[in-house]
């Protein structure tokens, strides 16, 4: 209908108005909470590159926990910082590792917490890499039953859900079958299915400790450029058995959310990463920014593109804003 019949201005003149013919919304049930767990007591270190994020020992993750359960938030994402760490990643797959042991705390006292947990070695080795590294190598193959190995040791200690973030082909198929053998069949799978190289990381590295000591992760990680490679890996990943799909970064990635939402019938989840949380708040720091809105928009832009699950560093804020 051409103007001045139709006036697309009819239906944004009230908040009211704006608000009943909106057609993406945020809800506390989208978000998931990334969340670092270290050694210790009483340790809650800030971390200087993402301003209001920390490193939690166990009691003090256990009140991070806590506020999110209360806030409506449904699940956190945990990553772990070993007391150690060698070439083979030991603590990642250690009964008593630090993530092994946040999960049975989370799971004794938040119990409907749901936990999901960061299954990858690059945190745990001594040099930086999400596998297993021979004569200056990544090694695909021998990475898969470490990898595997992690993912049974977070499910036996309570983990609701593993989430394989290493891009190792053929991980996914291996955990799924390391879970079934270990009697595990109910644990679902949230791949990192398309996991770029992205400079976004950079803030999550200094706050996980762990860059890469050599070389970088181009040869696993996936190329910035490259849209079409993406669903390849997907489809990869739902062959290998996973239960919902992760595109990480977010923003810089919307169209691969989009497509990834049209081309697959499962739930997509997208992590709204390090870079993307910083870059927020710093320019709201300088002034810049209107925080609230920039952090508004640029969640309803993920959502938008398809994602049902956004983990994000924002999370406990948006649940604020939304209760």
């Amino acid at each position: 209908m051409p103007f001045p019949v139709y006036r697309p201005r009819r239906l944004r003149e009230s908040p009211l108005m704006r608000s009943m013919v909106r057609e993406t919304s945020l809800r506390i049930d989208d978000f998931v909470y990334p969340l670092f767990a270290v050694h210790g007591r009483g340790v809650r270190e800030p971390i200087s590159s993402m301003p209001g994020q920390y490193r939690l020992s166990i009691d003090e993750l256990l009140k991070e926990c806590k506020d999110a359960a209360s806030m409506g938030i449904p699940a956190v994402l945990l990553f772990g910082l070993p007391r150690d760490k060698d070439p083979r990643g030991t603590e990642a797959y250690a009964e008593d590792g630090i993530i092994q042991q946040a999960v049975r705390a989370v799971k004794d006292t938040i119990p409907d917490l749901l936990v999901i947990t960061d299954v990858c070695l690059c945190e745990y080795t001594s040099h930086g890499h999400c596998g297993v590294v021979e004569d200056g190598m990544v090694k695909n193959d021998p990475s898969l039953e470490l990898i595997a190995r992690t993912a049974v040791s977070h499910a036996e200690a309570g983990a609701d859900m593993v989430a394989p973030s290493d891009m190792m082909d053929g991980r996914v198929g291996a955990i799924r079958e390391a879970l079934d053998e270990a009697s595990l069949v109910e644990t679902p799978i949230m791949a990192y299915s398309a996991k770029y190289a992205s400079c976004f990381y950079g803030p999550f590295r200094e706050a996980a400790q762990s860059t890469p000591q050599f070389g970088d992760r181009r040869s696993y990680q996936m190329d910035p450029a490259n849209g079409l490679e993406a669903m390849r890996e997907i489809a990869l990943d739902v062959e290998e058995g996973a239960d919902i799909i992760l595109v990480k970064p977010a923003m810089p990635y919307l169209d691969i959310i989009q497509r990834a939402r049209q081309e697959f019938n499962l739930p997509i989840a997208a992590y709204q990463v390090s870079g993307e949380y910083s870059m927020i708040v710093a320019a709201a720091r300088n002034g810049w920014l209107d925080l609230d809105g920039a952090m508004v928009e640029s969640l309803t832009s993920i959502k938008r593109a398809g994602a049902d699950l956004i983990i994000t560093y924002f999370a406990k804020t948006m649940a604020k804003r939304l209760s």
